[in-house]
């Protein structure tokens, strides 16, 4: 089997995980790639399910030994990354990852796997739903919030470097639109 890699990725609140999430549901040969995260565990987390939880220590020593198909500090003092091993881990069972993450990083893994990858780019109707629906969660800081718009405005700007962009109006024909892209690559040779 080809090794192939889907990888999803939109500035935040964009509707990206709900689209991954859809995705993994429908495909069983599609498998979720969990990141490694340099930040604490919230509550309902749980090592190796939603992320491989690491020190910094452990983070920085993992990226001196090549470790990582990518990574970024997402945000100051917090790393986020891929590891080689969770995609050796997929393929090892006959399956194909998918990468949820942020921009930087998608660009990252399409240039470690040229020929190998699809990327989905999730953009958002407009900067004002997207600050709707950030809002909307509850959980921003009107400082925070801006950050969050600044960078989507920002990585939205990076659009053109992906294989096919879906604008997300409606979840439903997002998921419909996504279907059809990732039915295509998988049945591709």
């Amino acid at each position: 089997m080809n090794q192939k890699i889907i990888i999803i990725t939109a500035p935040s609140g964009a509707g990206k995980t709900s689209i991954t999430h859809h995705l993994l549901d429908k495909y069983n040969q599609l498998a979720f790639s969990v990141s490694a995260a340099t930040r604490t565990p919230r509550s309902h987390e749980m090592n190796g399910v939603d992320y491989y939880f690491l020190s910094l220590d452990d983070f920085k020593q993992k990226i001196r030994d090549n470790e990582f198909a990518e990574w970024e500090m997402v945000y100051e003092g917090k790393y986020y990354g891929t590891l080689k091993s969770e995609l050796e881990r997929i393929w090892n069972s006959g399956r194909v990852p998918v990468l949820d993450i942020d921009v930087k990083g998608a660009i990252h893994v399409q240039q470690q796997y040229p020929g190998m990858t699809l990327s989905l780019f999730i953009e958002p109707p407009s900067i004002g739903e997207l600050e709707r629906r950030l809002r909307s969660r509850g959980t921003e800081t009107t400082e925070t919030l801006q950050a969050r718009i600044n960078k989507a405005t920002y990585e939205i700007s990076f659009k053109h470097h992906f294989d096919k962009i879906i604008v997300n109006e409606d979840l439903g024909e997002a998921c419909s639109q996504a279907d059809g892209i990732i039915e295509r690559f998988l049945a591709r040779g």
